[in-house]
């Protein structure tokens, strides 16, 4: 008898604590806070459009732009007046035991041959980056940087030249002005085809090598007119903005129609035999 009741009242107690286990594990949680919502920046960008990524300094138009002549117009100052491992004089002796005697008149030629290429390949109907207006418009720009900045520096420096003929050497003008016509070049015809400006820019290089084969200048001054006239090109193209050569455009429902207006009129003998017109038409929307 004792037994069975020690028995019931353990069964009992054992149920009972297992009761009380699924109460305490069916505490909900503490709900979290909500965010609170942002209506400040609402309104910045209801597109979604993701903000454009800032390029680095050093892959600016600018940078690009300056880059290949500042290292050209670095050299020749570097070589300027005998400096460098490879002075003027050691290169003015090496070309001349190439060409002691060769002189020749085809570098005042060449140094426009560029812009007879671009001319030539524009009529044979090869479409240019820009239209006519605003190419001339880029080279009238380019030639007065070009003009201004070497002959500045010509007589600032004052270096005599190969042949003693005058102290106008630094840089070379020939070398620029051919370097300037081949970078419009390859600058209007390089989305067509890249032979456009390897063919400008080789004759460029034949006329800096020929200033130095005439003895009329070293290696600095060409070398630097190269770096000036790609420089003058590139700054006479990030300077432009296309403003001109547009062709205009009326707003949005206005047009004009040619019509021609007939003198005749019922009933009526009329002198005046009609002619041509205009009919302005506007629809706003």
């Amino acid at each position: 008898m004792i037994r069975s009741f020690l028995h019931r009242a353990a069964l009992s107690f054992a149920l009972g604590a297992a009761s009380l286990a699924p109460v305490t594990a069916q505490v909900a949680p503490a709900p979290t806070p909500a965010a609170p919502t942002d209506t400040t920046h609402k309104f910045e960008n209801p597109a979604g459009v993701p903000a454009p990524v800032k390029q680095p300094w050093y892959k600016g138009k600018l940078v690009k732009a300056v880059a290949v002549p500042a290292v050209l117009i670095g050299y020749g100052a570097y070589t300027f007046n005998g400096g460098g491992f490879y002075t003027n004089q050691d290169a003015n002796r090496d070309i001349h035991k190439l060409f002691p005697t060769f002189r020749t008149k085809a570098d005042d030629i060449l140094i426009f041959a560029p812009y007879a290429e671009l001319g030539l390949v524009a009529l044979a109907g090869v479409e240019s980056k820009n239209d006519r207006i605003n190419v001339g418009l880029v080279v009238l720009k380019s030639e007065l940087i070009m003009l201004t900045t070497v002959f500045a520096v010509k007589n600032l420096t004052r270096e005599t030249r190969p042949d003693g003929s005058d102290n106008l050497s630094f840089p070379s003008g020939h070398t620029a002005q051919a370097f300037l016509a081949a970078s419009i070049v390859h600058n209007e015809f390089r989305d067509k085809s890249q032979w456009y400006g390897i063919g400008a820019y080789t004759i460029a290089t034949s006329v800096a090598a020929l200033r130095m084969i005439n003895n009329k200048h070293w290696q600095s001054d060409v070398v630097a007119g190269a770096g000036f006239g790609i420089l003058s090109a590139h700054l006479g193209y990030l300077t432009h903005r296309n403003r001109w050569g547009r062709k205009p455009r009326l707003p949005e429902g206005m047009s004009f129609t040619p019509t021609w207006q007939s003198g005749y009129v019922p009933g009526q003998v009329s002198a005046f035999g009609g002619g041509p017109g205009l009919r302005f038409t506007w629809r706003p929307k």
